[in-house]
């Protein structure tokens, strides 16, 4: 039964990634590896699940339906495992949260290892993905976005609430000058966050209680804010990032806060589960911890 379970969430992880590579990478694991896992589980039932080529994973009609009761069987084991672990004075059991690359990497891994130091009978699996996250599809007890959703089928508790700040390393502002004005970015080199086909070149200010929009323009330009972030420590342009991705870079000088006067873009974070299962203890004390130990960051938490 174990295996069966196993297989079941594997399968679940594989419709979640889109395809057999990223299952891979998620997994640090291979390719060859999860082609075998997957016909191993055809073989098993004797049904094609997966219509699948290099670049597509489409599921079949058997796919599908196993996919559907899945996600319930799924929610029942870990129903039962959370009650019975409620009952124990120790946590124990799993836990897959998901969360944007650069706050996930940064921020929210170290805080899941000294997590798992405090509770070491819970193993907790980071899965880092920019995209918005369908915390259900993705099977995730947990998930970390930018921005409340407006999804009835899930819960929403506000982990920091934060302002976007524009910023530069010392070495560019050195060559190109500190802007003074928003309108001022238009002689500058603006790194430029991008999500799918649509470029966030449009930064919000405001001047004397009115909203101001700069379109604003430049040579680089990268769907992973980490890049982004990157690129301007190296001195190469200005950004615009969340406060809780520089607040060290500010403190000890390698980036300079720019046009504070004129900030007022806002940005949240929420910690989001559904609202159909049970939340298990040990995923309420992983949101606790999560939340008490972003509580020193200079941007306010809820």
């Amino acid at each position: 039964m174990a295996d069966e379970i196993s297989d079941l969430r594997l399968f679940v992880r594989m419709v979640a990634a889109g395809s057999l590579a990223e299952t891979a990478r998620r997994l640090n694991s291979s390719l060859p590896a999860m082609s075998r896992r997957l016909a191993a589980m055809e073989n098993r039932l004797g049904a094609r699940l997966v219509h699948r080529s290099p670049r597509r994973f489409v599921l079949t009609e058997e796919g599908d339906l196993l996919h559907e009761r899945a996600l319930v069987i799924l929610e029942e084991v870990d129903r039962a495992e959370a009650e019975v672990g409620d009952r124990s004075e120790s946590p124990r059991g799993h836990i897959r949260v998901g969360a944007p690359f650069e706050i996930g990497r940064r921020r929210i891994a170290p805080l899941i290892g000294a997590f798992c130091q405090r509770y070491p009978q819970v193993t907790v699996e980071l899965v880092l993905d920019d995209a918005r996250t369908d915390v259900m599809r993705a099977n995730l007890h947990v998930a970390l976005h930018v921005d409340q959703p407006d999804d009835g089928d899930v819960v929403s508790r506000l982990l920091l609430r934060s302002r976007r700040v524009v910023c530069a390393a010392p070495s560019y502002l050195e060559r190109r000058g500190h802007p003074q004005t928003p309108a001022d970015l238009l002689q500058h080199n603006c790194l430029v966050m991008v999500r799918g086909h649509q470029f966030y070149d449009r930064w919000t200010f405001a001047d004397d209680g009115k909203p101001l929009i700069v379109q604003v323009r430049g040579s680089l330009s990268s769907s992973n804010a980490e890049v982004v972030h990157d690129w301007a420590i190296a001195g190469l342009g200005i950004g615009l990032k969340a406060l809780w991705d520089i607040e060290d870079d500010l403190a000890e000088g390698r980036l300079v806060e720019l046009l504070a006067p004129y900030a007022s873009n806002m940005i949240n974070l929420y910690a989001i589960y559904p609202t159909r299962t049970h939340l298990p203890n040990r995923v309420r004390l992983f949101i606790d911890h999560v939340v008490e130990s972003l509580r020193g960051s200079r941007a306010s938490v809820a």
